[in-house]
């Protein structure tokens, strides 16, 4: 039987990719850096391997004897006080998944890229064609599209590989960076006084999970896919969660823009000082304010994807943020 390796499987990403291939039957193996929070989290069948992407004797030890490789592992977070991270993780990382897999001759490679890799105008759709071609406006954003190249690279030099992009992930699952799940939390318990502008993509996380393994079963070498399912402002959003919850309260209002730009910049100015994130990172601002639409009918069309809609991912994520 096929024995597969996932990295970043103590993350959203990997968490979901572990129980899909779990439900197939499949073996795992998961590459960790914390093998004992590994054992807390995943099931009991999964072969836990502790070391890092960075170091590339462990990798190569994880990858023996793996002929396909899910590549999830990487630092999902808008703000560190060394931004220099952000290219050594998911960069350098990377760059190591791609010498190893050469080396060991592994069958197929699914990367875990982002919508980020991509360009769009505010209101207007966006699909696998349309990768930016210039520097985004993040560290994180700029690290995540010299990923993406270096596979490309690599899969012209022979590497079987398949790009997966996700748009905001919610639903079962850990998560280590503010998101949708953190706002669902929030908004609960009173900690939403005011909204920020814009929208967020989403994308069901046990969909994500599903999307990648479909994407190694059906997917074409060297082809991307975008996984999401819809696009909503955070007003509308607020109000979707509020109804989910049962609560008796008004949506809250949205922050102005220039105030908000003004707390972002203050707040990364001060995180640099202090070292503690800052309340809204400009990663987290450009992203929500962005607009564009992903499109994820090539992933249902040739893959067989089928998004769950959000007043259904929506009850289960509820369900397991609230048991």
């Amino acid at each position: 039987m096929t024995k597969t390796l996932i990295t970043g499987a103590t993350g959203l990403v990997g968490y979901n990719i572990v129980h899909s291939l779990l439900k197939r039957g499949r073996k795992v193996r998961v590459l960790v850096r914390s093998a004992e929070k590994a054992e807390k989290l995943l099931p009991k069948e999964v072969e836990v391997v502790q070391g890092d992407i960075l170091d590339k004797n462990s990798l190569l030890h994880s990858i023996d004897g793996c002929t396909v490789i899910y590549h999830a592992a990487g630092l999902p977070e808008q703000w560190f006080r060394n931004p220099d991270i952000f290219q050594k993780v998911n960069v350098t990382g990377t760059q190591n998944i791609i010498d190893a897999c050469m080396r060991q001759n592994v069958e197929k490679l699914i990367y875990t890229s982002t919508i980020d890799v991509f360009q769009g105008k505010a209101g207007e759709r966006f699909d696998e064609t349309m990768l930016d071609p210039n520097p985004k406006g993040t560290f994180y954003e700029r690290s995540k599209q010299d990923a993406f190249r270096l596979v490309v690279k690599a899969i012209e030099k022979g590497l079987p590989a398949v790009h997966v992009h996700p748009a905001g992930l919610y639903g079962p699952g850990p998560s280590s960076s503010p998101g949708f799940n953190q706002f669902i939390v929030d908004l609960k318990n009173g900690k939403v006084p005011m909204l920020l502008p814009g929208g967020l993509p989403l994308v069901f996380s046990e969909d994500v999970g599903e999307g990648h393994i479909l994407a190694e079963e059906n997917g074409t070498i060297g082809d991307s896919y975008i996984l999401s399912d819809c696009y909503y402002t955070l007003p509308d959003l607020a109000a979707i969660v509020i109804h989910a919850l049962n609560m008796n309260k008004k949506t809250p209002p949205v922050m102005p823009l220039p105030v908000v730009r003004f707390i972002s910049a203050a707040g990364e100015w001060l995180a640099n000082i202090t070292g503690k994130p800052p309340l809204i990172p400009k990663g987290q601002l450009h992203f929500m304010l962005w607009g564009a639409i992903p499109n994820s009918v090539k992933a249902q069309k040739e893959l067989g994807w089928n998004p769950t809609k959000l007043p259904v991912g929506l009850e289960k994520t509820i369900k397991y943020l609230f048991p």
